[in-house]
C-alpha cells in the first residue's frame, strides 16, 4: 500500500509532528523500554522501490508465477491516487516490489521503500496509540486508506498510524483492516476465525498453497538514521523486541518475520533481502532475475538478495 505517496498528497502544508529527529536518537530509541503486555502488531508488507531493469525482470519472470502467488496490479487508493505493485503473497504477509519511475518523485527513486504492520484483532490498533504517547510521541499522525475496485466509490480499506509525516525515503506505519472492507465481496476475503478478527490470514486469499512461497520470515532494510529513528517507537508500540544491531542498525523479532533494519547514508538506502518460508522442502535453486538472486532451498527455505546501490 503506498501511503507515504498519499500522505504527502494530503499533508501538503502540514505542520511537522514530532520535529526535525537529531543524531543519536535512534540509539536512544533502542535503549528505550519495550511497552507491557500482548503483542500488538505484526509484519504485513514491506515494499521497496527497484532499478528499471530489475523491477522489468520480475514483473515478466515465469519462475515467479510458479514460486509464489504472484500478481502484477493496479489499485486506487484515497483521494483518487493509483499504483501498479508486482506481488508475491503468502498465507499472512506478502511482499510489494516497484521499479524506479513507477511512483513520482521522491517516492519512484532508487532505493525508496516502506512497510505495514497490523493487527489482527480489532480496537488494538486504539491501543499502539496509547503506547506511541507512552513512548513519547505526542502527536501520532492517524489515516484512513480507502479502496475504489472500479466504480468511483471509495470503500474504507484500513486505517493508518505514522509516527510523523517527516521522512526521507523509508516510512513505517501501522494499520488496522476496517470491517467495511471484509463486508465487501470483491475484496474477496475470508470469513472471520475469531470475534474480531481482522487479521491478516483472513484479509489474504488461500492461493498460496498452490505454490512454493508460505511467508515472508525475514525482511533486511537499508533507511536513513532519522528513517530509522521514527520507525523504533512504532515497533516497539506494537510489542516488536528491539535490538541494537552492528553499524548503528536494530532487530526487531517476535509474531514471525525478524525484521532488520540498517541505518546508512541516503545514497545507499534500499531493500536488502528477503527471507522465505516454504510449504514443502525443495532442492537447491538459484535464480537470477535482474540483479537480485532468488536462491529456493534446499529445504524449505528462501532467500532473495537485492543489488546495493553503488
Amino acid at each position: 500500500m503506498l501511503l507515504r505517496r498519499t500522505l504527502r498528497v494530503v499533508m501538503v502544508l502540514a505542520l511537522a509532528l514530532l520535529g526535525a529527529v537529531q543524531s543519536g536518537a535512534t540509539v536512544q530509541a533502542v535503549e528505550g523500554r519495550t511497552p507491557s503486555g500482548r503483542q500488538l502488531l505484526f509484519y504485513n508488507h514491506a515494499y521497496g522501490v527497484l532499478d528499471r531493469e530489475t523491477a522489468d525482470a520480475i514483473e515478466h519472470s515465469a519462475y515467479l508465477r510458479k514460486f509464489a502467488n504472484f500478481q502484477v496490479r493496479t489499485t486506487t487508493g484515497s483521494g483518487g491516487q493509483t499504483w501498479t505493485g508486482r506481488y508475491l503473497m503468502g498465507r499472512e504477509t506478502y511482499l510489494e516490489l516497484f521499479g524506479v519511475g513507477d511512483l513520482p518523485d521522491p517516492d519512484g527513486r532508487l532505493g525508496s521503500a516502506g512497510m505495514g504492520v497490523s493487527t489482527e484483532r480489532a480496537g488494538d490498533l486504539a491501543k499502539v496509540l496509547d503506547r506511541l504517547r507512552d513512548l513519547g510521541v505526542g502527536k501520532p499522525f492517524e489515516f484512513l486508506q480507502t479502496r475504489d475496485f472500479g466504480d468511483g466509490v471509495p470503500v474504507p480499506w484500513f486505517d493508518a498510524v505514522f509516527t510523523t509525516d517527516q521522512y526521507d525515503a523509508f516510512g513505517a506505519w501501522a494499520m488496522e483492516y476496517r470491517p467495511e472492507y471484509f463486508a465487501d465481496p470483491r475484496g474477496r476475503t475470508e470469513p472471520p476465525n475469531y470475534p474480531g478478527d481482522v487479521g491478516r490470514e483472513r484479509y489474504l486469499p488461500d492461493a498460496y498453497q498452490e505454490h512454493q512461497m508460505r511467508d515472508v520470515t525475514g525482511v533486511h532494510l537499508a533507511v536513513t538514521a532519522r528513517d530509522l529513528a521514527n520507525t523504533v517507537p512504532l515497533l516497539r508500540a506494537g510489542g516488536f523486541d528491539v535490538r541494537p544491531a552492528p553499524g548503528d542498525g536494530i532487530v526487531a523479532h517476535r509474531g514471525g518475520t525478524t525484521l532488520r533494519i540498517d541505518s546508512v547514508a541516503r545514497g545507499q538506502v534500499g531493500l536488502r533481502q528477503v527471507e522465505m518460508a516454504l510449504n514443502h522442502p525443495v532442492q537447491r535453486h538459484v535464480e537470477q532475475i535482474g540483479h537480485s538472486t532468488l536462491t529456493a532451498g534446499p529445504g524449505a527455505h528462501a532467500t532473495w538478495t537485492f543489488a546495493t546501490p553503488e
